[in-house]
């Protein structure tokens, strides 16, 4: 298999349709006499809804339907049928079934009209008065209400933390070098460009094709399908773009509920579109307290790790993430106690955002790192060097593969590091401190099964398809290389499809397991199509190919030939016609290599150099460079991968030093859900970013030999800013984000 394509800079095959306009999303594809869907959200977080009057709603000219708990149409009495891939331990949300209020904002009715305006208008008019109960919002307050979170399917993808070894509090106290600190994580929300809105086209005895907003179509059907009583093969899902998602578009949401059950029941067309407020009503970054106690030796060595974190979570589900697994594996140490807890509060199920746990975790053991290394007078390089392992400690397996030193070395190397004092305040710049810090990175290289589908036609194009998704993150591009490549053709000739029910399973896309998953897929349905070219070909050609198997051919021009010769060759589109069939199919299926894999480590590495500029006066903060070294295995398309890793650094800035969900906890209400207000980077924020990708060969984690970089690019940002930060101006602030007031304190 010649590989012309894997590794090669292509431009994003769907850039075209993305710079022009082409490219439909969930709220842009039309019917015939579409209704339009608001949502009416609740304005007290607990409690229950007293009396709910639509009189004035309906009066209006155009208002089809305002449906609430009392007339919507009935829907599964199971729980079980209300959950998702994704879904944590617990009762998923049930939107609409009843008169009581979990959280602030949950949808409590639903508009329906000619026009999204006219929705709109008449969702203020209906009445609504409430049954008010006391509530807990606030974490900090609550923390004596901490507990173990509850077991569940997703424990297999965020596991807890491993059992304590040794004695790491008694071994803390007696270490010759000490670094403790408080973290806090307040709430985020994942506020991507394009809102959430589905769009149901109801067709001929009650079928549904849905346009949805998510990261995994086959996952919104699952939960259509087992919500209203409805045959699979009645439900298509299509979701050809999304305008990011970050997580968010990993669970259905409860527009997708609502327009289906307005479809459904008017028998009608129906489109559901949040606005940016409505954005704030699900899903977010849960806000988390962590604690941490390290100690080491005289020479460096670390001899102690003791790592606590406590998150929210709703009433009704338990999400939990992998907050403090991270630095055992990072670190060895002979004494680790680790613990995480959960505080269930009045607030909706947080959800996964882009790299979740990891991010939070490591923020909290890398400045704990920088400041055991400070204490021990030690480079930070340096001790990360005399605390470097091959193995993950928590699990006594070698890792698959570990080019952290080549991070640190490229990375040192080309950020001039070895220029800087160790001394805080002791660099400057035109009157301001300057700071310079790094940190590490890690996150899981998975590999779930998936389905993919090769159709070669007679006119020479090859169509390969699976149901997976692109939120932005280049999937198009980097599975039609892999397809090219596995063809030996043209990536011209190639298309790559996604994001339909219609087409080959693939799981949900996050975890940074998709390049893997649909890539290994898709490389075993070329395969298969490989061989059933070549049983075509001998019987065209059975002088040219007899006795031959597909050890003996490559596949290259388009074409097939006997390896090692330039004469004997016949193009693919020929095969094709000479069967008088318009095309030629292989569906296959790329499993994971469960046996091999057992016995190591799977993951993705960084490490990030940062430099900051501090203005004493005013407390102002600007990250003046960033450097993010990756090793992640074999890198399909540089040039889509440095875009992924330059938005998580972006993201890590704004996580660092902007981005805060605030609530009023008097009244359980969130305070800034607007982007004019939930603060994010602009331009002015961004300046030089660089990315260095380490060569890694990792035989293991695939054949492909590639790991996920989705979440791998944001992880050791924060904690790198805050580094800097403290090595700019002495002053070791945990708490983000990193607000001028706390620098100024």
């Amino acid at each position: 298999m010649k590989n012309d394509y894997f590794g090669k800079p292509i431009n994003r095959v769907d850039g075209y349709a993305k710079v022009t306009g082409e490219a439909k999303y969930a709220a842009e594809f039309n019917a015939p006499n579409l209704l339009y869907g608001y949502i009416i959200n609740s304005t007290i977080t607990k409690g229950e809804i007293k009396t709910i009057r639509t009189e004035k709603a309906t009066a209006l000219a155009g208002v089809v339907k305002v449906f609430t708990y009392k007339n919507r149409k009935n829907t599964a009495w199971l729980d079980l049928k209300y959950a998702d891939m994704d879904a944590p331990p617990g009762i998923p949300f049930k939107p609409l079934h009843d008169k009581k209020i979990r959280y602030n904002s949950q949808p409590i009715g639903l508009v329906v009209a000619e026009s999204f305006e006219l929705a709109r208008y008449a969702a203020t008019l209906v009445e609504i008065d409430y049954d008010t109960e006391d509530h807990h919002t606030d974490l900090m307050a609550n923390l004596d209400a901490a507990r173990k979170p509850k077991k569940g399917l997703a424990s297999f993808f965020k596991p807890g933390p491993p059992k304590p070894k040794g004695n790491a509090d008694e071994v803390f106290e007696s270490s010759a070098f000490k670094a403790s600190g408080k973290f806090i994580h307040g709430m985020e929300h994942h506020n991507p460009m394009e809102m959430f809105s589905s769009t149901v086209m109801y067709e001929e005895g009650g079928k549904l094709t849905i346009y949805d907003k998510t990261q995994g179509a086959v996952n919104s059907q699952l939960y259509v399908a087992n919500v209203f009583g409805k045959s699979f093969k009645n439900v298509r899902v299509i979701s050809p773009y999304v305008g990011g998602a970050f997580g968010s578009a990993l669970r259905p949401q409860h527009q997708l509920f609502l327009a289906v059950m307005a479809s459904l029941d008017l028998k009608r067309s129906v489109r559901v579109s949040m606005n940016r407020h409505q954005m704030f009503s699900f899903g977010h970054r849960p806000y988390t307290v962590q604690d941490t106690h390290f100690g080491a030796d005289r020479a460096g060595k670390i001899q102690s790790l003791n790592h606590t974190a406590i998150g929210e979570t709703s009433r009704f589900e338990d999400y939990s993430e992998t907050v403090v697994n991270w630095a055992n594996m990072i670190y060895p140490s002979a004494n680790v106690s680790l613990d995480y807890k959960l505080v269930p509060l009045d607030v909706a199920s947080p959800m996964d955002m882009r790299a979740p746990g990891g991010v939070t975790g490591l923020h909290a053991i890398e400045c704990t790192i920088d400041e055991l290394a400070f204490a021990a007078k030690i480079d930070p390089i340096e001790f990360r060097m005399i605390n470097y392992s091959d193995h993950d400690d928590s699990s006594g397996k070698p890792y698959s593969s570990k080019d952290l030193k080549e991070c640190f070395r490229q990375g040192s190397e080309s950020f001039g590091w070895h220029k800087r004092n160790p001394e805080p305040r002791s660099m400057k710049r035109d009157g301001k401190l300057v700071g310079w810090g790094m940190a590490v990175g890690l996150w899981d290289a998975n590999h779930l099964p998936a389905r993919a589908e090769c159709l070669l036609r007679a006119d020479g194009k090859l169509i390969v398809s699976s149901a997976t998704a692109d939120i932005g993150t280049g999937t198009y591009t980097v599975m039609a290389q892999i397809a090219a490549d596995g063809m030996g053709m043209s990536i011209d000739n190639v298309e790559f499809q996604l994001g339909d029910t219609k087409m080959p399973f693939a799981p949900i896309q996050g975890g940074s397991f998709t390049a893997a998953s649909v890539g290994m897929a898709v490389k075993a349905a070329c395969l298969g199509l490989q061989g059933k070219l070549l049983k075509q070909a001998k019987k065209l050609k059975p002088e040219m190919f007899k006795g031959t198997t597909t050890d003996d051919v490559e596949f290259a021009n388009d074409s097939i030939r006997i390896k090692g010769t330039t004469d004997q060759v016949l193009s693919l589109s020929a095969i094709v016609a000479a069967t008088g069939q318009k095309e030629i199919k292989s569906r296959n299926t790329g499993f994971p290599r469960v046996l091999k894999q057992r016995k190591y480590v799977r993951c993705a590495h960084s490490a990030v150099f940062v430099e900051v500029e501090v203005d004493e006066d005013f407390g102002l903060v600007k990250v003046t460079r960033m450097l993010n070294v990756v090793a992640a295995g074999k890198i399909i398309n540089p040039k889509t991968a440095r875009s992924q890793i330059l938005g998580g650094m972006v993201w890590g800035i704004s996580k660092a030093l902007r981005e805060e969900t605030i609530m009023d906890h008097r009244f359980g209400r969130i305070m800034n859900s607007s982007l004019a207000e939930y603060h994010i980077p602009v331009n002015a924020d961004i300046n030089k970013l660089e990315v260095i990708f380490v060569e890694e060969n990792d035989t293991i984690v695939n054949d492909l030999q590639i790991k996920g970089i989705g979440e791998i690019g944001i992880v050791g940002v924060a904690p790198a800013i805050a580094n800097a930060i403290f090595h700019a101006t002495g002053k070791r602030i945990n708490n983000l984000p990193i607000t001028l007031d706390q620098l100024m304190a």
